[in-house]
Order: C-alpha cells, then sequence, then structure tokens
C-alpha cells in the first residue's frame, strides 16, 4: 500500500469532511474515507495487477460508496452535490 492509514489520517478526514474528528458516523466523513481509501487501492492495483483479493475489496469499498451517496442523496441533496464537488468525484 502507498500510504498507512493511521489514526492521524483518520481524524484529518473526519475533521474535514465529518465536521469534528470524533465525528465518525458522519456520511461525509465515512464517503470521505472511502474515496481515500479507494483511491489508495487504485494506486495499489496499477503496480499489483494479480492481487485479486485487494481488487475484490476495492468493489465492496465501491459499492459500499455507492450505497452511502445514494443515501446522502435522498436524504440533503444540497449535502451530496457540495460533498460530490469538494471531493472531486463527477467530472
Amino acid at each position: 500500500m502507498p500510504e498507512y492509514l493511521g489514526t492521524e489520517k483518520i481524524k484529518e478526514i473526519f475533521k474535514e469532511y465529518g465536521g469534528s474528528d470524533n465525528n465518525t458516523g458522519s456520511i461525509e466523513g465515512q464517503i470521505a474515507l472511502f474515496t481515500f481509501k479507494i483511491k489508495m487501492l487504485s494506486e495499489h492495483l496499477k503496480e499489483n495487477k494479480k492481487d485479486h483479493s485487494c481488487r475484490r475489496a476495492l468493489l465492496k469499498m465501491v459499492g459500499k460508496r455507492r450505497r452511502l451517496l445514494n443515501y446522502l442523496a435522498k436524504k440533503d441533496l444540497q449535502g451530496y452535490r457540495a460533498l460530490i464537488e469538494k471531493i472531486g468525484l463527477r467530472k
């Protein structure tokens, strides 16, 4: 893996997207954390093409992030659009 995901990095992500570093249940923070992990695994898979367990984990994370995004879009459409813009998921 290119970067170790320590508690400092997790707290930083939740502080930036979830409001506070202790608010680990916020949907926005969880989506941002999954996005960070997905980027890490994508970089890993570019170098290690035959790592199928990593590929499966990546696909599971993408699906979980998609479900959270769908929930956020139903719950708070403006927040969904702001988060998509901030993270840069859609081009």
